[in-house]
């Protein structure tokens, strides 16, 4: 008021604007991909002041410098883990695994068993019987711990354990579960468990960005049982009306040995403390033939989606990627649309029950150049299909934590798991059908039939996919 009231503020402020949005074309496009500059400069041109704000404040996605010196101790610890698995467990050489080693740092490795868990009640009563069961340790790092039945019931088998002498960790991302965070990290205490926030939000301090976030979800039991996938503790049904579907790898044999690095690590990360007892490698506990890769901006490459694009221009048959979540950048689309061109057959899987509206128009903007590509898409019915997993040629399946979205690929610590030898990849492949058999088939006659109003939603949404 008081500068529309003023020439001389008015013209100061105007000087202003154009000077951010003039030095945002300078700035801006400095070590940024395309769909981030576009995002940003979009932003800055209509909103100057507020956009420079935000841009200072979740601009770079970078940790800051102490993360990183510390973080390169953990390279080291990596290293260590890695031989030791190598020389326990080798796997049969391949150009996938010694890739995603190259991008997480760990190896695949052979002699394991891999159960996959679609029931969300069956997940949990699992880790809970398996948490009954210990008798050295638990560790568990997960992107939402709720305070609800579910939470209560796995707080109350921590107890239990506790009881007996066993060392209980539990860290948690403070963002993801910002509803009951408190709550949840009293019941906890309570309890007797040791608890850490993962990536805590404190500006003033520089610790880390709130956008930035931990999202993995990875539980240990006694170095021997591990279990990777999308699913939180939490209800199912914790959203009015909504009901999730997960998918849940659990892993028993040397592989274990990887995710109780992951996890020790990111222990440390927090703490600056490892765990006491030495790290031990399982005995072979099956055929499976499985790697962890741990990705985030800690990693100098996006782990995930470098190997999920390079994955996507080696396919030669079919290529089935299930996300609910998809928001992807060029690099993927183009690699979706080349192997398409090739003759693979590639199906997207999304959730046809949407729980975050603005990245549902976002990711609803790919779909009429995806499927003019000749790209199937199947919305899932029924429940919202929050489970994260791909299969690719039968030779390789990843189930994991990470969405195939700008966030997951450069925001979000991840961790996936993946798997090489054919029975594994025949499993989650039957996941898949399954998944593909409660799905409806968009056309793209049907799709361009939407309304403009959701059509002009989409398109603006998709101006600013890059900070969704």
């Amino acid at each position: 008021m008081v500068i529309t009231q003023s020439p001389a503020l008015g013209a100061a402020y105007n000087f202003v604007e154009w000077a951010i949005r003039i030095g945002a074309l300078i700035v801006v496009p400095w070590r940024r991909t395309p769909d981030a500059t576009r995002s940003w400069l979009l932003l800055i041109f209509f909103l100057p002041v507020p956009g420079l704000l935000l841009l200072l404040a979740i601009g770079r996605p970078r940790f800051p410098a102490w993360r990183e010196a510390r973080f390169q101790k953990m390279v080291h610890y990596f290293g260590e883990a890695a031989g030791r698995l190598e020389a326990a467990a080798p796997a049969p050489p391949g150009d996938a695994a010694e890739f995603a080693r190259r991008l997480g740092y760990l190896p695949a490795t052979a002699g394991n068993s891999v159960e996959l868990i679609e029931d969300y009640d069956a997940t949990i009563d699992r880790l809970c019987a398996d948490i009954d069961a210990a008798r050295l340790h638990v560790r568990l790092l997960v992107y939402i711990f709720a305070s609800d039945a579910t939470g209560r019931k796995v707080a109350a088998a921590l107890k239990r354990a506790v009881a007996r002498g066993v060392a209980c960790q539990v860290m948690i991302d403070p963002v993801g579960s910002h509803k009951g965070f408190k709550r949840t990290m009293r019941l906890l205490a309570d309890a007797g468990v040791e608890t850490r926030a993962a990536l805590p939000f404190r500006l003033l301090r520089q610790r880390t960005r709130r956008d930035m976030r931990n999202h993995r979800k990875l539980f240990v039991i006694d170095g021997a049982i591990g279990y990777a996938g999308s699913q939180n503790i939490i209800d199912k049904d914790f959203r009015p009306g909504v009901v999730n579907r997960e998918l849940v790898a659990r892993v028993t044999g040397p592989a274990v040995a990887a995710m109780e690095t992951a996890v020790r690590a990111d222990w440390y990360m927090e703490t600056e403390r490892l765990a006491g007892e030495p790290l031990t490698i399982p005995a072979p506990a099956g055929a499976a033939v499985t790697q962890l890769l741990p990705s985030g901006p800690d990693y100098p490459l996006e782990g995930f989606e470098t190997l999920l694009v390079w994955q996507l221009h080696q396919a030669r048959d079919r290529v089935t990627i299930v996300t609910p979540y998809f928001v992807p950048d060029e690099d993927v689309l183009g690699a979706m649309r080349s192997a398409v061109a090739r003759g693979v057959a590639i199906d997207l899987v999304v959730s046809a029950v949407a729980d975050q509206p603005l990245v549902n128009l976002a990711q609803s903007s790919y779909y009429d150049d995806l499927l003019t590509a000749g790209v199937g898409i199947h919305q899932f019915r029924d429940f919202l299909l929050h489970a994260k997993t791909i299969s690719i040629d039968g030779t390789l399946a990843i189930v994991g934590s990470s969405n195939v979205d700008l966030r997951s690929f450069q925001l979000n610590e991840e961790a996936s798991l993946l798997l090489y030898d054919a029975p594994s990849v025949a499993a989650v492949e039957r996941v898949h059908d399954g998944y593909l058999a409660g799905s409806d088939r968009l056309t793209r006659d049907d799709w361009r039939r939407r309304s403009p109003l959701r059509k002009l939603l989409e398109n603006i949404t998709r101006l600013f996919s890059a900070l969704l």
